[in-house]
C-alpha cells in the first residue's frame, strides 16, 4: 500500500470509531437532557465495579473490592459541558475559512521566497 491510501484508511478508521462512539453516547442517553445524562452515569457507576470484579475473576487475578478505586465523584453539568463543546466547535468552524485564507497568503509568500 501507498501511503495516501494507509492514510484512506487510517482516515475511515478513526471515522468509524468517532461514529461508533457518538452512537454509543446517543444510545445510552447522554446526548438527551441533564437528567438522562445523569441517568446514564448513575447505571455506570452501579455497573463498572462488578464489571472489574468479574474480569479479574476471569483471570485469575486475587483482588479484594477494598483494593478497588472507588468509582469518581463527577460534580458537574453534563449539558453545560456539551454546550461548550458545540459552541467551541461552532466557533472554530466560524473562523476556519478565514485561517484557510490566512495560510493561503503565507504559503505563497514563503513559496515565492524560495524561488527568489
Amino acid at each position: 500500500l501507498n501511503c495516501s491510501a494507509f492514510n484512506f484508511f487510517r482516515f475511515l478508521i478513526k471515522g468509524g470509531l468517532a461514529g461508533a462512539a457518538v452512537y454509543v453516547a446517543y444510545d445510552q442517553g447522554l446526548l438527551g437532557s441533564g437528567k438522562e445524562g445523569a441517568e446514564a452515569l448513575r447505571k455506570a457507576q452501579e455497573t463498572l465495579p462488578p464489571a472489574i470484579q468479574e474480569w479479574t475473576n476471569y483471570l485469575g487475578w486475587e483482588v479484594r473490592a477494598a483494593q478497588l478505586p472507588s468509582t469518581p465523584k463527577f460534580d458537574f453539568s453534563l449539558s453545560d459541558s456539551w454546550n461548550k463543546g458545540v459552541h467551541r466547535v461552532m466557533s472554530a468552524l466560524s473562523v476556519a475559512p478565514t485561517r484557510a485564507c490566512e495560510y493561503t497568503v503565507e504559503g505563497w509568500k514563503y513559496v515565492k521566497d524560495l524561488v527568489k
